[in-house]
């Protein structure tokens, strides 16, 4: 299942099998022909069985340049360019924010523990995890419409989630989840800044992610790590994860830094995360370290300072001398797919924190989704009956290109764009000012900084004044 067996892994193992049950990553199941579109199975157990596959497999993007509209955008903001529709995936990027939700039993984990230690240690995997799942996704989600909604909930897995586009210019989205047993809320706004810097495409992360566990009346608020997907122009797409997060519990003090490492010179940096828990008197309390695209361990400090020295004493006798001429060539290639190191060697006596779900084996025809993903656009029978007008599972150019249909989602793009445009210039006609319906401005309470906040009140269900956007 792609959790871990090892002793090492202590009581997480159980906690992770019982996850994998949930999320239906028996790979015997995987393998079956999805349900989608009003099909999908009920369980012996009374959990809906969520389909395991898109409706059309991915379309090829072999035969189109971003070039020829990159090439005029260099350094310049990108949300504002029209890119065509065969580089996205078919989810909105509202749909993509929901999948921070996949590790769910992290967040569940740490509501558990009664160590403030391992409630941090807990977190800390949540936040890694959050980003695991564009590990290969090259694909751009659509930007979403203003108004622009996606709710789910999941009783299988205890939560709820709901966002909304709260603005076009500048893009930002915001959402608000919370725990089916109300242990939990997870809340914020993200407005990524995008920009071309000739071989790559950035993605600056502003906006704050604030985690809220209830029982224990305590709040950690990180903002995400810079994500950068390299050879944009020509050669194989990678990504990588770079910057440093910091995660503090507002309550006792403690601080939880993760540096994601850029991929450095040679490679040898590629995907790994390193850092540590500290209390409030800046004691290392411990060490954290793995990959972002694979597991996260945690060691104490001596012991991890012990393994590293170690490791610098028996890697400088074995590390050969290069020239000039090596290294300068080694640098004008390293925009380029770096060889993929091995995983992440483990220090004995580690904790798992964490390790990432296997993926169905049709991913790579399914835009690299997780399991998870490919559950997030399926439209059910009757939910058309309860969801508000604006989600995004009847977004119609979204839902052509998961249908495989390139030329009518295309279309249907342009048609909603140019809506949008439109009822923008009425409104500045009419000087009528955009209202949000589920969330409103106002300061994050923990970090005194600007927040969208949730309003209340979706789950009622009174869609009567929701835009007609669609």
């Amino acid at each position: 299942t792609g959790f871990d067996s090892d002793n090492s892994s202590g009581d997480f193992s159980e906690a992770n099998h019982k996850a994998a049950e949930m999320l239906d990553l028996d790979t015997h199941q995987s393998s079956r022909p999805g349900k989608h579109n009003g099909e999908t199975e009920i369980q012996e157990n009374g959990i809906k069985r969520h389909r395991t596959s898109l409706p059309a497999p991915m379309f090829s993007r072999s035969d189109f340049s971003v070039w020829s509209i990159l090439k005029k955008c260099i350094g310049l903001e990108l949300s504002k360019i029209t890119m065509p529709i065969v580089f996205n995936e078919p989810l909105s990027f509202l749909q993509r924010i929901t999948e921070y939700m996949e590790h769910i039993y992290l967040i569940n984990k740490a509501c558990s523990q009664a160590d403030p230690l391992e409630r941090m240690q807990a977190v800390a995997a949540f936040a890694v995890s959050a980003v695991a799942s564009q590990w290969e996704r090259t694909g751009k989600p659509f930007n979403p419409l203003l108004g622009e909604t996606y709710e789910l909930t999941r009783e299988d897995l205890g939560f709820r989630f709901i966002s909304e586009q709260v603005s076009h210019h500048p893009p930002i989205s915001a959402f608000y989840s919370e725990g089916l047993n109300k242990d939990f809320v997870f809340h914020g706004s993200i407005y990524p800044k995008l920009k071309f810097w000739g071989k790559s495409i950035e993605a600056e992360p502003r906006g704050t992610i604030t985690l809220e566990l209830l029982k224990h009346n305590e709040a950690y608020t990180w903002t995400n790590p810079t994500c950068c997907v390299h050879n944009v122009i020509i050669g194989k797409l990678w990504l990588e994860q770079y910057g440093t997060v910091e995660i503090v519990n507002h309550s006792t003090g403690d601080k939880c830094v993760l540096n994601f490492k850029p991929c450095g010179l040679f490679g040898k940096e590629l995907h790994k995360v390193e850092g540590y828990i500290q209390d409030k008197n800046k004691k290392k309390l411990c060490v954290i370290y793995g990959k972002w695209t694979e597991c996260l361990w945690c060691t104490d400090p001596t012991t991890y300072e012990a393994y590293k020295k170690n490791e610098r004493r028996g890697g400088e006798q074995k590390k050969p001398k290069q020239s000039e001429d090596v290294i300068k060539s080694e640098n004008d290639e390293a925009d380029d797919m770096p060889e993929v190191q091995d995983t992440v060697q483990f220090i004995p006596g580690s904790k798992l924190l964490w390790r990432i779900n296997c993926r169905p084996p049709n991913s790579s025809q399914m835009y690299n989704f997780t399991s998870f993903a490919v559950s997030l656009n399926e439209l059910e029978k009757g939910m058309e009956a309860i969801l508000a007008p604006t989600d995004c599972r009847l977004r119609p150019d979204i839902r052509n290109m998961e249908d495989g249909n390139m030329d009518l989602a295309s279309k249907e793009k342009e048609r909603l764009e140019e809506k949008q445009r439109a009822a923008r210039k009425e409104r500045a006609k009419d000087e009528v000012e955009w209202h949000t319906r589920w969330f409103h401005q106002g300061t994050n309470p923990y970090t005194g900084t600007p927040d969208w906040l949730y309003s209340g009140g979706y789950f009622d269900r009174n869609f009567s004044d929701c835009p007609d956007i669609y």
